[in-house]
C-alpha cells in the first residue's frame, strides 16, 4: 500500500487549497478513504471520510461547510478541497486507508495558513 499526498503549501486566511492523495497497492475502489491532520503539539484528528463509491461523506465539525472530500476511483485518487481556510487549519494533512485492520498513512503534506 502506498499513499502519496500533494497540494499543501502556504495560504492566506480565507484562501483555498486542494489536496490530492494518489493511492496504489490495493483495490482503491473497494475502500473508504480518510483525511486526517495533525497540528504541532496536538493529536492527529480525523477531518473527513468518504465511502468506497463516494456516495457518502462525513466531516469533523470544525471543517463542515468549508472542506469537501471527493474521489476519482478511475484515477485511484482522493481529494480534499479546503475553502475559507483559517489559521487553526494549519497542520500536516495525511491520507489514510484502513485495510484488513491496519491503518496505512501517507507521508503527509504541510498546510500553513498565515498572513
Amino acid at each position: 500500500v502506498q499513499l502519496v499526498e500533494s497540494g499543501g503549501g502556504l495560504v492566506q486566511p480565507g484562501g483555498s487549497l486542494r489536496l490530492s492523495c494518489a493511492a496504489s497497492g490495493f483495490t482503491f475502489s473497494s475502500y473508504d478513504m480518510s483525511w486526517y491532520r495533525q497540528a504541532p503539539g496536538k493529536e492527529r484528528e480525523l477531518v473527513a471520510v468518504i465511502t468506497s463509491a463516494g456516495s457518502r461523506t462525513n466531516y469533523a465539525d470544525s471543517v463542515k461547510g468549508r472542506f469537501t472530500i471527493s474521489r476519482a476511483n478511475a484515477k485511484n485518487t482522493v481529494y480534499l478541497q479546503m475553502n475559507s481556510l483559517k489559521s487553526e487549519d494549519t497542520a500536516v494533512y495525511y491520507c489514510n486507508v484502513l485495510r484488513w485492520g491496519l491503518h496505512y498513512w501517507g507521508q503527509g503534506t504541510q498546510v500553513t495558513v498565515s498572513s
